[in-house]
């Protein structure tokens, strides 16, 4: 039988005490569920048998040693550390030799030997010297092996008469009982008190005198109550158990504590009462809550996290399973969230997600879950439902709900959702596939014109696949050289000259042909592939300036789109960058970076540093998109923008006498004002290039004048408009 298993054996003071685990000994109560989850089997098996020491020795008024081959104390109970002048918590830096008078060791080292390597118990005899002091103290060992091949065990006994022996340890015993950091509580065979120890007093914050004589139960509740009267019923049929209970302290506060409780009986066998070792676990407690509180729910809504909402999927899945019901699993993204977090933002932006979880969980039943598994994205399992009706009606009362204003501080935010649909066992045959189809639905919804749900159908898994083995091909398109770079020319509209060129990357695939960024740069985010790609088309593009600046314009620059994603590596990663423009022969100034408005809102994220950085190496920087999103136009004089690109939506609808033309107008005298730049994208007609020449606009690209082409196309179209 495992010792874990067995019931301490009747108290006799000669036992053997059980084998010694490695390390200073530490007293703790048998785990809960919890720990028995996070701790290592070495360390639950040390906590147990350290517990079953307490239980048995550690009132004994006997000293109890547990030492390793060294005589290294291992384990020691109290009257043992009393009697050396040793603290039980730290007693494995003493040596039990250290103790032994010096006329006497040689008899010792025997005395260890022969305990080694006997069956038998073996006696001795000698003094030993006081911890503090060096008084010499007659003493008895009985010592012999404990089985484990690691220690061996010694009982001490003071060597005087009997009768002065018995009084000396029972003075030191009610000495240490007085003072020690355990409480210890006796009740009667009533389950009155009648005898605790300060320290008990103390735990419960109540006067020795208002405890005694009171029912043991009367500090308790009733969940306490009951499981304390099975383990006295069961401490005197002599099964040893220790369990961990809630006591009410005076002032209503919970003290949790472990009772390792030992029955009293009479020479007759008659039960008298029982002793109880008490040791606060409050905090320990408290803190297994808070650790289970974090890894299974979110901070900020305080909805089950992604560990639990796993955990409370597979048991609907298996609930439905045995059922023959279907669970409806509902995927949640907020849609234009990240617009509203980068205007107000992140501590609204937290604002807006607490608010959306509570406006979710109203929407359905308290059986239901509701499980936050990280920025916008919501999960909602629904079980229970005999027709989809009842989803649907639920998933509607969502999207009304979310789509309603929110107040933020004073500032009011829209945002919508977009909810995929999955059902089980209909749409999968399990969770992890389950999981996959409901978050396909949510992206259809959104491709659907957002502010609504979506089911999930073949046709979405298909586009899945479609987008997997996109991201498969991209991790080997590098590798096989199929990105190229195509140049969009930007025309100096008071002279028609070409001294500029947007980088646009195109992706020649060996089966789908030449793909354009949006067909294939989402998917290279979700591979991790954005960082890698960018480096290679920043020096693809040095590579191009070079030569232009060589054959058409040692002016000539080229810009090249970045993502927030690029902005997050390492500053080194970029010095590299200012390292190969240098290597090339290049001012840092022939390359300019085009960044959007996002960038720029990205602060909390230090993007904005990184910015900084780029423009102390010499690079320009170019605002791209300029009046698509909600960039403060006072922000402009605090980043160190040289140019401000106006996006296509701005000049698209371009027409003498238009609100359109004004806007652009205002913005233009604005940026020349600031010292910067304008280029004007999206230029479709003949129409918007001379309005825009009009209104003074400095840089125009679009299709009026050329499409995206490869680097001699262009190199020729400039040769061509070169000023006369």
């Amino acid at each position: 039988m495992d010792r874990d298993q067995q019931a301490p054996p009747a108290f006799h003071p000669h036992h053997a005490v059980i084998a010694a685990m490695g390390g200073t000994p530490e007293y703790g109560g048998q785990p809960d569920a919890f720990d028995d989850a996070v701790l290592s089997p070495e360390r639950l098996r040390f906590e147990r048998e350290q517990a079953y020491f307490n239980d048995i020795y550690l009132l004994a008024p006997v000293g109890y040693f547990v030492l390793a081959f060294d005589t290294a104390i291992l384990q020691v109970n109290l009257v043992g550390a009393d009697l050396l002048g040793v603290p039980r918590d730290n007693a494995a830096k003493y040596h039990f030799r250290h103790f032994v008078g010096e006329p006497f060791l040689p008899d010792f080292d025997s005395f260890v030997h022969l305990a080694l390597n006997s069956s038998q118990p073996e006696r001795i005899q000698l003094q030993l010297k006081r911890g503090r002091h060096d008084q010499g103290v007659a003493v008895t060992l009985l010592a012999s092996a404990d089985g484990s091949g690691q220690a061996f065990r010694v009982v001490l006994e003071l060597a005087e008469g009997k009768l002065a022996a018995l009084e000396r340890s029972e003075e030191r015993f009610r000495r240490i009982v007085h003072s020690a950091e355990e409480g210890i509580w006796e009740i009667d065979a009533s389950a009155r008190t009648s005898f605790v120890n300060p320290k008990m007093a103390q735990m419960l914050r109540y006067r020795i005198e208002d405890m005694l004589d009171k029912p043991l139960v009367a500090f308790m509740d009733d969940e306490g109550r009951a499981m304390l009267e099975r383990n006295i019923a069961r401490r005197q049929q002599g099964i040893a158990e220790r369990h961990e209970f809630k006591f009410i302290r005076r002032d209503g506060a919970e003290l949790w504590a472990t009772l390792a409780t030992n029955p009293i009986f009479d020479g007759e066998g008659a039960y008298l009462g029982a002793l109880a070792l008490v040791t606060d676990i409050t905090e320990r407690k408290e803190s297994s809550a808070r650790i289970w509180q974090q890894a299974n729910f979110d901070e900020l809504t305080a909805l089950p996290n992604r560990h639990m909402f796993l955990d409370r999927l597979k048991n609907e899945v298996k609930k439905a399973g045995r059922q023959g019901r279907f669970v409806a699993l509902l995927f949640i993204d907020l849609d234009n969230f990240k617009e509203v977090n980068d205007r107000l933002g992140h501590d609204c932006g937290d604002l807006l997600l607490a608010g959306a979880a509570r406006r979710i969980v109203e929407c359905v039943r308290a059986t239901d879950t509701v499980a936050r598994l990280g920025g916008d994205e919501f999960t909602v399992i629904l079980a229970g439902f005999e027709q989809l009706a009842g989803v649907e009606r639920v998933a509607q009362q969502m999207v009304n709900r979310l789509a309603l204003p929110f107040e933020l501080n004073g500032e009011a935010a829209l945002v919508s959702a977009s909810i995929g649909i999955a059902l089980y066992p209909t749409d999968a045959p399990d969770i992890e596939e389950l999981i996959r189809h409901a978050d396909q639905a949510m992206y259809a919804a959104k491709n659907a014109g957002r502010n609504r749900y979506s089911y999930f159908t073949a046709d979405l898994q298909a586009a899945a696949q479609l987008r997997l083995q996109t991201v498969l091909d991209l991790r080997a398109a590098l590798a096989a050289q199929q990105f190229e770079i195509h140049y969009q020319p930007i025309v100096g509209l008071r002279d028609g000259a070409i001294r500029r060129a947007e980088a646009l990357l195109r992706w020649r695939h060996p089966q789908r042909g030449l793909l354009g960024p949006a067909e294939f740069l989402p998917f290279a985010e979700s591979a991790g592939l954005t960082v890698e790609i960018g480096d290679w088309v920043f020096r693809q593009a040095v590579r191009q300036v070079k030569i232009w600046q060589a054959e058409l314009d040692p002016a000539f620059q080229v810009s090249v789109n970045k993502s927030p994603l690029e902005f997050r590596c390492d500053a080194t990663f970029y010095q590299g960058w200012i390292d190969y423009l240098g290597e090339q022969g290049l001012p840092p100034r022939a390359i300019v970076i085009d960044i959007t408005e996002g960038v720029l809102a990205d602060e909390a994220r230090q993007v904005v540093e990184r910015l900084r950085q780029f423009r102390a190496m010499g690079l320009q920087l170019a605002l791209d998109d300029f009046g698509s999103g909600y960039f403060s136009l006072s922000c402009l004089r605090k980043f160190d923008i040289d140019c401000l690109k106006l996006d296509p939506s701005l000049v698209s609808q371009l027409k003498a006498g238009s609100s359109d033309l004004a806007l652009c107008e205002a913005i233009i005298a604005m940026a020349h004002k600031l010292g910067l730049e304008v280029v004007a994208e999206g230029v479709e007609t003949l129409e918007q290039r001379d309005l825009l020449l009009a209104a003074g606009c400095d840089y125009a690209q679009g299709y009026v004048f050329a499409a995206a082409l490869p680097a001699d196309q262009v190199a020729a179209m400039a040769r061509a408009a070169r000023p006369c």
